[in-house]
């Protein structure tokens, strides 16, 4: 086992912003997606659950949940099934997270792979898990997600709180500078937000 995924979930409807493409919307001169995949460049495949733009400028595999709509642990699982099977890693992440960095990503895997936990995830100054900006052992989180699945029949309109449950998270507090990499767009007032802080 080794290696490194990345599963970019990229639906959702946006409803706060009016439904705009969220992942397209541009912050510092480049998509919220591709900003976000930039982060896990070292990462084999890279995977993105939702449309992918004609002109995105980097390679990824692509697949939605079926049906469309299903909500993020539905989508996550359609990543999933991307990922071979030997593959020991795989980051879980929202597309709306224009200042995740390659080295926010880093820290959450040298916490999977030095401590005895099923992923990490960042936990934000109000302690809130950041559960869409996580990197996880793959063979436990697809586990979970048959867990899930089976328990309730579908996985259509899961909770990522209810595939939580399932896992041992360590929770990472970002001590760095800058903002915090978890920072998501639901907002027309959150990509300002970004925005100045790419600049």
């Amino acid at each position: 086992m080794g290696g490194f995924a990345a599963v970019v979930l990229a639906g959702g409807e946006a409803r706060r912003m009016g439904g705009a493409d969220k992942p397209t919307l541009p912050v510092g001169g480049q998509s919220m997606l591709t900003r976000v995949l930039a982060a896990v460049d070292d990462a084999d495949p890279r995977i993105v659950v939702g449309r992918v733009p004609p002109d995105l400028p980097v390679h990824v595999h692509s697949t939605r949940e079926q049906p469309p709509g299903g909500g993020p642990v539905a989508a996550a699982a359609a990543g999933l099934a991307m990922v071979p099977e030997q593959v020991a890693l795989t980051a879980l992440l929202a597309a709306d997270l224009p200042l995740l960095t390659g080295e926010a990503v880093d820290v959450l895997r040298l916490t999977v792979e030095s401590a005895p936990m099923q992923g990490a995830v960042y936990r934000d100054a109000d302690g809130r898990r950041q559960m869409l900006c996580g990197v996880w052992r793959t063979r436990a989180l697809r586990d979970a997600v048959e867990q899930l699945r089976a328990a309730r029949g579908d996985l259509h309109g899961a909770a990522v709180r209810e595939l939580m449950d399932l896992l041992r998270v360590a929770e990472v507090s970002w001590r760095r500078s800058g903002p915090p990499p978890w920072f998501d767009c639901d907002t027309d007032d959150d990509l300002r937000a970004a925005q100045e802080w790419a600049r």
